[in-house]
């Protein structure tokens, strides 16, 4: 099946280009040069991929991912030409699956996309099979519908948070180091930015499972050695 891709970029130029580079590849692509008309579309259809630049004419990228992020966990790029620690923690922190920096190579840019989409399938697929069902206190992780239930709530999730989640899950009071937690969540290592990514993304996906994300008690740190699930 072809991997539906909607493409949020203002600079004309740039978007054409990258536009072309995606159909090359077998990409369905769907144009938006503003959030409205990502808004619009989104509402609409249904995508397998969201590229986002961050300046846009009428808002904020890191703004509209939050936004999203509420009831939608499509995967998400980040497309910007800042490449400031600062951003890129934010752009994660916030949801992104990815953050690419301009101006990027092509065949760079295509790995990483076919990287957060591969992802997605093979989880999907795998989760599918098993149709099962997760479960610790008051969670449930629903694997074929990548859901999590909190306490009766639906939890949105993005694919990197649902594949740590699950990874967490499925060994309980095992201590994961940083290394194997790569290994399974980023298998080909393309998304893992610098040594913070591991520990971003797990700050991110405390803050909606633990009820003080500050004294953690479902994810561990055990200090200098990794993480370990006591959900």
């Amino acid at each position: 099946m072809t991997a539906r891709i909607l493409l949020v970029e203002d600079d004309v130029s740039l978007h054409r280009g990258i536009q072309f580079t995606l159909q090359q590849e077998g990409f369905e692509v769907s144009s938006a040069y503003s959030i409205e008309e990502a808004r619009h579309k989104l509402a609409i259809e249904r995508f397998e991929l969201l590229l986002l630049d961050v300046q846009l004419p009428d808002g904020n990228g890191f703004d509209f991912c939050t936004e999203l992020r509420r009831s939608n966990d499509t995967p998400l790029i980040f497309l910007t030409a800042s490449d400031q620690e600062f951003d890129i923690v934010r752009g994660l922190d916030l949801g992104g699956d990815d953050y690419i920096t301009k101006p990027f190579r092509l065949r760079e840019f295509l790995s990483r996309v076919q990287a957060v989409l591969r992802r997605r399938t093979p989880a999907a697929k795998r989760d599918d099979d098993k149709g099962g069902v997760l479960s610790s206190g008051n969670l449930s992780l629903f694997l074929g519908e990548m859901r999590l239930d909190k306490n009766g709530l639906d939890i949105p999730l993005s694919i990197t948070e649902f594949r740590l989640l699950s990874l967490f899950m499925s060994h309980p009071r095992s201590v994961l180091s940083k290394d194997q937690i790569i290994q399974q969540v980023w298998p080909d290592g393309t998304e893992v930015l610098d040594d913070n990514t591991v520990a971003v993304n797990i700050r991110r996906l405390r803050e909606k499972l633990e009820d003080n994300p500050q004294q953690p008690d479902k994810i561990v740190t055990v200090r200098g050695a990794g993480y370990r699930w006591n959900g």
